[in-house]
């Protein structure tokens, strides 16, 4: 073809250029694809960086963002490599579909979880961008601030809310506690799992003056935590997640079922494991630990000797056999050292309620029922010694029921009693992830926040997976 027909009256010299630009367009374009994977590679490096506290890491992002097209490409594989070394040691599997493609294919190929992955780096980023342009000085009004009042400290709390996106639109300078402000409040609240009644307590204050740099860094370590835990699930699975006091059933890739749980106190916690729940017990019995015994039950019993008879506890000998005395003989020997056992009788009373979901486990803990159903009203629900009170626990049994109850007759017909235990063995084990996040993006791209209960994600970069 003639060049002449490209464009007529250009002139030869600019025949000549547009020759030239069609034939440097191949490298045009491998630029501008290298300077792209540079900068997703530099956003990868820098998450895991917030979250490893890896200066080396830091080191490649910066170089990365450079306008340096020799920069970008010195660090660009090195860096790549740094990336897939960390997912490596975490025992992380990465796609392999950018393996072999052009850089940016590569970068993008080394994103775990794309989706929840891409939520987390923009939110990070945006945290970033208000540690460096943004003035966060603290927050402390000394006292309650409920709406109606009126306090110096509002139009700070107005612009804490607004850059953290729980307020829409920008705060004017009033010091009245408003419905606007009472709003973002609700909003703050709910997404840091307090309690939401738009006072703004200790608590609230606590996450109010949270640094942005803080936030980005809980994110990315506990993006990293996800993946982890995650990388294995499998199509079905339920999953708790011990600082947001909640659990998930997923089937099929679907959530099927979300529901608030009650785990264990801070000085009893419910630990990190996986197992799988082999059966459901209908109306279980309660064989109390010798531990749970003497630090709950007995100093009861002490104060009340009817304790036992009322709550319809069976007591047994070391050989098994049940052993009878009057309220006060218990009261007495509750006082001594009480070489019984105890167990609960199936009922109203009964400690695990009408359902127990069985996991073989060297801690001891399940998932159960609660006659305590006011509990789940508290925001914080670290209550329990180590087991985990499940909410929904009606809806989940039906789902075990319609799915993988063997035998369903039996099921249904000892549903409306409360008297005889029965154990039901499942066609298929559901494997169960007790895991601790205590920050992840949300189906709404919200970043949700938690509080570490158990002071586990203290300034401590190295993560670990939930024991099998």
């Amino acid at each position: 073809m003639s060049l002449r027909l490209l464009s007529p009256g250009i002139g030869l010299a600019g025949a000549f250029f547009l020759g030239y630009l069609c034939l440097s367009a191949g490298s045009v374009w491998a630029d501008s694809n290298t300077v792209a994977a540079g900068k997703v590679l530099a956003e990868h490096a820098r998450l895991l960086a917030l979250a490893s506290q890896d200066p080396l890491l830091e080191r490649y992002a910066r170089e990365l963002e450079s306008e340096s097209l020799s920069a970008q490409l010195e660090y660009f594989d090195v860096a790549a490599e740094a990336i897939a070394d960390f997912w490596r040691v975490r025992q992380v599997g990465l796609p392999a579909n950018g393996a072999g493609g052009d850089k940016l294919s590569q970068a993008t190929g080394l994103e775990p979880f794309p989706n929840q992955f891409m939520l987390t780096v923009n939110r990070v980023r945006q945290l970033l961008w208000l540690d460096s342009h943004a003035e966060w000085p603290l927050i402390s009004p000394q006292g309650l601030l409920r709406p109606g009042d009126s306090h110096g400290s509002i139009p700070q709390i107005g612009q804490r809310l607004w850059l953290l996106g729980d307020m829409k639109a920008k705060p004017d300078t009033s010091q009245i506690y408003e419905e606007r402000l009472k709003l973002a409040v609700l909003r703050f609240q709910a997404r840091h799992g307090l309690k939401q009644d738009a006072i703004v307590g200790p608590l609230t204050l606590q996450w109010l003056n949270r640094s942005p740099l803080e936030r980005a860094q809980i994110l990315a370590r506990n993006f990293v935590q996800f993946v982890m835990d995650s990388s294995a699930l499998g199509k079905r699975y339920l999953l708790v997640n011990i600082p947001a006091f909640e659990l998930v059933l997923v089937d099929g890739g679907e959530e099927i079922l979300r529901s608030r749980v009650i785990v264990g106190r801070t000085y009893r916690q419910t630990p990190l494991l996986s197992g799988e729940i082999s059966n459901v017990v209908l109306n279980p019995s309660w064989r109390v630990p010798k531990k749970l015994m003497r630090k709950d039950v007995l100093p009861k019993v002490r104060k009340d000797g009817s304790y036992l008879r009322e709550k319809q506890f069976d007591v047994f000998d070391s050989q098994g056999q049940l052993v009878e005395h009057s309220d006060a003989d218990w009261q007495q020997l509750a006082a001594s050292q009480f070489p019984f056992n105890l167990e609960q009788r199936p009922g109203v009373h009964n400690a695990l309620g009408q359902f127990k979901f069985h996991f073989a486990n060297e801690a001891s803990v399940y998932l159960h029922d609660t006659p305590e159903k006011e509990l789940f009203e508290h925001s914080d629900r670290a209550l329990s010694s180590g087991c985990i009170r499940v909410d929904k626990v009606r809806e989940l049994a039906n789902w075990f029921a319609d799915n993988l109850i063997r035998d369903r007759r039996t099921w249904d017909s000892m549903l409306g009693g409360r008297e005889r235990t029965q154990w039901f063995s499942l066609t298929e084990k559901v494997p169960v992830h007790l895991v601790y996040w205590t920050a992840w993006m949300d189906g709404e791209q919200q970043a949700q926040f938690r509080n570490d209960i158990y002071n586990l994600r203290q300034n401590t970069p190295m993560l670990t997976a939930a024991q099998p």
